[in-house]
């Protein structure tokens, strides 16, 4: 950390990130000097930033439901309104008349972990049953000593890159990373047996990549943000194969926009799902959910 004339160096940072365009300057330029060992350091991250890298990419990791998700260059940021994504694929679980003894998780099109991460930390505090769709986990010091959720957690991606990530941030909850086309890498013992699969795939239309902020057009991968000609490809592929790897009574869960809602729900229920959408609108997200038979 650089911590001489903290004050000064604060101001000249962030008139610096100001002048290249950063909204938040003064928030950024406080976490680059309480990342940056040297004065070197700093000035190296605050070229980079202002030249346009991401600020994640720049620091190293990113505020995720509490936790830092380690990411950099060619890895898709973890966005606040996937924490909405979060909470409702925890409620899936623990709000179950029959929770699993070990529910098992994947998250598909994982990137860097950050969604299958959260989940396995929010379910290692959540009471079994009490957890309802959009709020914390209860704190364990307040439920006299419950019994947590565990978790079984695994995750995919078809970006060699990304795993990388991914492999590093699971590390820590016991996470297996597969590499491969959505399903394609799973292992086969695996069919029938999902709880949840969570899903932030790309859903930004073709034509719409280019209106993109320069920080994700630029410095994430396409991989990561094209969904085809519509912003829906890749969701009609996952919904089509799920009901032969949930668990029966498992849900499916994915990010999308409230535009393209119906298509996504559309692709869900000709494979067979019951279907609901949920939105959050302080985050301006919208989650569309696909539940297993129960037998």
């Amino acid at each position: 950390m650089v911590a001489q004339h903290p004050d000064a160096l604060t101001s000249a940072t962030a008139a610096r990130l100001r002048a290249a365009g950063c909204v938040f300057a003064e928030d950024e330029a406080r976490l680059l000097l309480a990342t940056a060992r040297t004065a070197d350091d700093l000035a190296a991250m605050v070229d980079r930033r202002a030249s346009g890298l991401p600020l994640e990419h720049v620091i190293g990791w990113a505020e995720f439901c509490g936790l830092r998700i380690t990411v950099g260059p060619g890895v898709f940021v973890p966005r606040r309104r996937s924490e909405f994504l979060v909470a409702q694929a925890v409620a899936a679980i623990t709000s179950r008349g029959q929770t699993p003894a070990v529910p098992l998780v994947l998250d598909m099109c994982c990137g860097s972990g950050a969604l299958g991460l959260a989940v396995a930390t929010a379910l290692s505090g959540a009471e079994r049953g009490r957890t309802e769709a959009g709020t914390a986990p209860p704190d364990r010091t307040e439920r006299g000593g419950a019994e947590p959720v565990a978790v079984e957690l695994y995750a995919a991606d078809i970006d060699p890159g990304a795993t990388g990530y991914a492999r590093h941030n699971l590390a820590a909850v016991g996470g297996e990373v597969y590499e491969g086309d959505l399903y394609d890498g799973l292992p086969a013992n695996l069919r029938g047996r999902i709880d949840v699969i969570v899903v932030n795939a790309p859903y930004v239309p073709t034509g719409e990549i280019g209106l993109m902020p320069a920080e994700a057009r630029l410095h994430e991968p396409l991989v990561a943000l094209d969904g085809g000609t519509d912003g829906v490809s890749i969701h009609r592929r996952v919904a089509a194969e799920a009901p032969e790897w949930l668990a029966p009574g498992g849900s499916l869960l994915i990010e999308t926009s409230e535009q393209q809602a119906a298509l996504t729900e559309a692709a869900m229920a000709e494979a067979g799902l019951t279907t609901s959408i949920v939105t959050d609108d302080d985050l301006d997200t919208t989650v569309v959910i696909g539940r297993a038979a129960a037998s």
